[in-house]
């Protein structure tokens, strides 16, 4: 499955996060004993800091990244992008429960192809999805054009940790835990897999901070979590 490039593997991962959309929730809660919201809005407040503003939610699934984001005051509206329109009904419901149904726009979209022009957000988000891109460092690009000058890219994502003993524990727990998670609570075997396969095959937060370099950020703030196993990234559009 992760060895599929290019569309066959856009295709893939859109079906299915298409597939557990409505417990995409549940088992992102169990996987990390509900430690995502904290990771995620540690997250939201590096990228909403000293912007005001529009930004924009890459890969933003069912929502929570955009709505975190959405409680600081200076920012006025969020765009989640994603390619799931079942994760983004689930977002959308969200948004009317929330209050949030007049500042969060859904947009259907293909990270690689962003359909806005250059300079439109002051800060731009990706959480969870990077690991998911068919071309990492092309979507990272397209990212950085949509953002302003002086505005901020921030990615939340799971890494390879760098450590030995880290790295063993944290990947056996993904391998072992996660697929049998998702058979019992999503009853899909095949997706929950997916998980542990992607971050074995993705790479370290240094690795991940080079290619973000490489897209034109500059002064980069990384902070490592969960044992090196969740990189939190935010660097400036010079």
């Amino acid at each position: 499955m992760v060895q599929l490039k290019g569309n066959n593997r856009s295709a893939f991962v859109a079906s299915m996060f298409g597939r557990i959309s409505r417990r995409y929730d549940l088992l992102n809660t169990l996987m990390t004993v509900g430690m995502h919201y904290i990771w995620r809005r540690k997250a939201a407040k590096l990228a909403a800091t000293h912007v005001t503003g529009d930004i924009l939610d890459v890969a933003s699934g069912t929502g929570d990244f955009a709505f975190d984001l959405l409680k600081h005051s200076n920012v006025k509206i969020v765009v989640g992008l994603d390619f799931s329109p079942e994760m983004l009904d689930i977002a959308i419901g969200k948004s009317v429960r929330l209050g949030f149904e007049g500042s969060f726009i859904p947009v259907m979209g293909d990270a690689h192809f962003l359909p806005f022009p250059d300079e439109r957000f002051v800060s731009t988000t990706v959480g969870f999805g990077a690991r998911n891109f068919s071309d990492l460092p092309k979507a990272l690009a397209d990212i950085v054009r949509v953002t302003r000058r002086g505005g901020k890219v921030t990615v939340l994502e799971i890494v390879r940790p760098q450590g030995k003993l880290a790295s063993v524990l944290f990947l056996g727990y993904f391998g072992w835990v996660t697929p049998k998670l998702g058979r019992f609570f999503a009853g899909d075997y095949e997706a929950y897999n997916y998980l542990p396969e992607s971050v074995q095959n993705f790479m370290s937060a240094t690795q991940l901070s080079e290619i973000l370099e490489g897209a034109g950020l500059r002064n980069l703030v990384v902070e490592t979590k969960g044992m090196g196993s969740i990189a939190i990234i935010s660097g400036k559009r010079p």
